[in-house]
């Protein structure tokens, strides 16, 4: 009787039928913990499981298929790397860290192989300068760029939001050389105006 209420209730308010209503539920219930999952260190591998069994289960992988350690190293400092230099870490050498360029800075963002890997929904990052990407919230490969021209201050604001939790969550091991940096920070503390414009 009260289950009966609680789905009339649920119907009237939402529109939903119980079973629609309790799929969307699980749906954002999975998307919450994949979220979730994003900002949290990886796991390391089990102490119980000796190593010989661990490499054992490597080998009896598919030589195909790439894969994933199960603790990540140590960022490795970059220093001063141009754009040319950045693509390399793009994820798809698992050898590599994966790198990220964020306002002339660069961050190491391998802990996050899943979502930034060559696979990962966001792999079109890797390797690149994503600050007016992130800016935009934009997956257009045309705004892998540092270019902030014509960014509203709600966007840069966006950026800032952004910057804060790569600083948060993934250590910074470089920065961009200086001709690539002055182009990727360019006209974000400087207004447009043209010579002639006082």
């Amino acid at each position: 009787m009260v289950a009966q209420g609680i789905a009339e209730a649920l119907q009237a308010y939402t529109g939903l039928t119980p079973a629609a209503a309790a799929t969307i539920l699980a749906l954002m219930i999975a998307t919450y913990l994949l979220v979730s999952s994003l900002f949290v260190a990886p796991a390391s591998p089990s102490p119980a499981a000796p190593p010989t069994q661990q490499r054992e289960t490597e080998k009896d992988k598919k030589e195909d298929e790439p894969t994933m350690p199960f603790v990540f190293p140590d960022p490795v400092e970059v220093g001063e790397v141009t754009l040319e230099q950045l693509r390399a870490y793009d994820g798809k050498d698992p050898a590599k860290q994966i790198l990220i360029a964020i306002r002339g800075q660069v961050y190491d963002v391998s802990r996050g192989r899943l979502f930034y890997g060559p696979q990962g929904p966001y792999s079109l990052f890797a390797g690149r300068d994503a600050t007016r990407a992130l800016a935009l919230m934009s997956f257009d490969p045309n705004d892998l760029t540092g270019d902030l021209d014509g960014l509203s201050s709600d966007e840069l604001e966006v950026l800032q939001d952004w910057e804060e939790k790569f600083k948060e969550r993934y250590p910074r091991v470089g920065h961009l050389a200086c001709q690539d940096a002055a182009d990727s920070g360019r006209n974000a503390a400087q207004p447009d105006h043209e010579e002639g414009d006082a």
